[in-house]
């Protein structure tokens, strides 16, 4: 493994970044936490430029806020939010799903019904907990944006949205019975896909969102 010294100012900042990410979505810096540049300086070993560059792209990424004269926070997730975000993803994944549907090759969607068989080994060993942990090419949702073949909805979803979506799939309530219906329903969208019937993976992806937003009353009206 290089050292610092050896690693660009970029290429740190970039790898820290990510750190700081995983941190955050796995609760391992919470929800509300002001960030303290000195003390995430000395947990990851790394000057404060590549640092407040990390901070920077995580305030382009809505992870963190910056306020006047209270410094730099975690967001806190609260109900409205999340409601307006899964709003949004109801319209735009259900679009993905039909462009999905059009746009993916034969090969892609194979590999999606991979994916799903894996996510059905997952759920049934890990009473869930696996399965809410998914992200980037090993998760349903972002592989059908990717295969809608729409380069702009890809890039709206996978870096304005889809990481509060993350750390909102964390939440604590997230186990098995949400993961057994959202597999069923994931199977469902993908055998539309497979039969290249855009009008109802449409339909069945906005009903997939539609009711995780209705769930967002459930599993949060404990949050503070």
């Amino acid at each position: 493994m290089p050292t610092v010294a050896h690693i660009s100012g970029t290429t740190l900042a970039d790898n820290l970044r990510e750190k700081l990410i995983s941190a955050i979505i796995d609760g391992e810096i919470p929800q509300g936490t002001k960030i303290s540049e000195m003390q995430l300086a000395s947990r990851y070993g790394v000057s404060r430029g590549p640092l407040r560059e990390a901070i920077r792209d995580l305030e382009g990424l809505r992870l963190v806020q910056r306020r006047p004269h209270a410094g730099v926070r975690v967001i806190s997730l609260n109900c409205a939010e999340l409601r307006e975000i899964f709003t949004i993803r109801e319209a735009l994944e259900g679009m993905a799903a039909r462009l999905a549907s059009e746009n993916m090759s034969d090969e892609d969607v194979h590999a999606l019904g991979e994916l799903l068989r894996l996510h059905e080994t997952e759920v049934r060993n890990s009473d869930g907990e696996l399965y809410f942990r998914q992200q980037g090419e090993l998760d349903f949702h972002m592989q059908i944006l990717k295969g809608s073949g729409n380069r702009r909805l890809y890039k709206l979803m996978g870096e304005e949205l889809y990481q509060l979506i993350l750390m909102y799939r964390r939440q604590p309530g997230q186990r098995q019975a949400r993961a057994d219906l959202a597999l069923d329903e994931h199977q469902r969208i993908f055998q539309a896909i497979q039969a290249r019937d855009g009008e109802l993976a449409e339909i069945l992806m906005r009903r997939h969102i539609r009711g995780a937003r209705l769930a967002l009353r459930h599993c949060m009206e404990d949050s503070p």
